[in-house]
């Protein structure tokens, strides 16, 4: 389990969905879908099990994790029937343990991301806060040479000016800004076909733990480090 490969017609069937997005197709190539979709499966379960040695995954099984190829059309100006990646996310258990794992496999565009990219405003407020009183722990932790060699440095979608209730002159204006809070790592095709993709995956998800933990810990405790859970 633990040596799950993704097969090159997994990718192949992305490729060709891309030419043919459309039902008629799809229907004619359900086979191939589900043989794609069931290489996934596997992959997701083993890293699973990997994940589990080193974090607390709270997702049930590799299917699971997995999003749905079929697209909600409804209020999107894209009506192309399905989506031309596969991707999944794991999210950590106990209210102690935030953030969460990301992988999308696509042809020329995989990646792997780790975070924070749909905070409550609560949770938002709350790093904020952190962010004002603590910036040069703030700014230390960035700097940890596991996630600028790994990372360079975190993403996400900003503001374009200063958070309410903050200057624009602040000393960390620049983190305050920040909506998302984001560790990405991207792979090319032949990485994705690899032998030892599963435990690249695994290892790249594995040296998200200090940013993951650090703002575990911002959320889950007031400004003297008192437990808020």
């Amino acid at each position: 389990m633990e040596n799950a490969m993704i097969k090159k017609s997994t990718l192949d069937f992305l490729k060709d969905l891309s030419k043919h997005n459309d039902r008629d197709w799809f229907s004619a190539h359900k086979d191939k879908y589900l043989q794609a979709h069931e290489d996934m499966i596997k992959f997701a379960d083993a890293l699973l099990v990997l994940m589990n040695k080193h974090d607390k995954i709270e997702t049930a099984s590799g299917k699971e994790s997995l999003f749905r190829i079929y697209k909600d059309v409804r209020f999107s100006k894209d009506k192309t029937p399905y989506s031309c990646r596969w991707s999944g996310s794991f999210k950590r258990a106990t209210k102690k343990l935030r953030g969460g794992y990301y992988f999308h496999i696509e042809p020329g565009n995989s990646f792997l991301a780790g975070g924070f990219w749909g905070p409550e405003p609560a949770d938002i407020q709350r790093i904020r806060q952190d962010i004002d009183l603590n910036y040069k722990e703030f700014r230390k932790m960035l700097a940890n040479k596991t996630l600028v060699n790994t990372f360079g440095g975190i993403e996400g979608d900003q503001l374009s000016s200063a958070p309410r209730g903050y200057a624009k002159d602040h000393p960390a204006i620049d983190l305050l800004r920040y909506k998302q809070f984001i560790l990405r790592y991207p792979f090319k095709d032949k990485d994705v076909l690899s032998p030892d993709f599963l435990n690249k995956v695994n290892d790249v998800f594995k040296k998200m733990r200090p940013f993951l933990d650090f703002m575990s810990e911002v959320l889950t405790t007031d400004g003297n480090g008192v437990s808020i859970i």
